[in-house]
């Protein structure tokens, strides 16, 4: 889920709410518009607020889409994706990772020098930086999946620098709009 929670409402009823700051026009959008396809009778709120826009839509159901939901932080307790969840990662990988790298990543210009020589050469990358070991695993099974390379840069840190897996992932993911 990202920057998102699921709180109890009044009667059996559940609100999902998902944050992202307020200058990815594009991605407030795409997040509304996802909830509607989830629940197709939703008609989600999008509440601005100190530079973020709040989505929310109430359903009783939101914690059988993810029952990961649960008390506590997340890289607390343990955050596994369901036998259903996994087969619908099978089916779109590339959807599962845009969400994680738009949520918890980022996609940056980084440089870097050869010893010995002062001319930097800079180059694109993808940084994905959560503290769950869970939600880690999650994103590198789904990279493995895709055969799209990576490495632990450190110990919450999920990079990837290789130029061809970088290509790859810009295909679907691509910068923040």
């Amino acid at each position: 889920m990202g920057d998102g929670s699921i709180a109890r409402a009044r009667r059996g009823v559940f609100t999902l709410q998902i944050v992202n700051d307020a200058r990815y026009s594009d991605l407030n959008r795409e997040i509304a518009e996802t909830i509607k396809r989830v629940k197709p009778g939703a008609s989600p709120c999008l509440r601005g607020g100190q530079g973020a826009i709040r989505v929310e839509a109430r359903w009783k159901h939101w914690p059988c889409v993810f029952p990961q939901h649960g008390p506590g932080r997340k890289h607390l307790r343990k955050i596994e994706l369901t036998e259903w969840q996994r087969e619908i990662v099978a089916r779109y990988p590339e959807q599962l990772l845009r969400g994680l790298f738009h949520s918890d990543g980022c996609r940056v210009t980084n440089w870097a020098s050869k010893p010995g020589r002062e001319k930097r050469y800079h180059y694109v990358r993808y940084q994905f930086s959560n503290q769950s070991d869970d939600i880690r695993k999650i994103l590198t099974e789904t990279l493995d999946l895709l055969g799209i390379a990576w490495r632990q840069s450190r110990r919450d840190t999920i990079a990837v620098s290789r130029k061809e897996a970088v290509g790859v992932l810009d295909g679907f993911v691509g910068p923040k709009s």
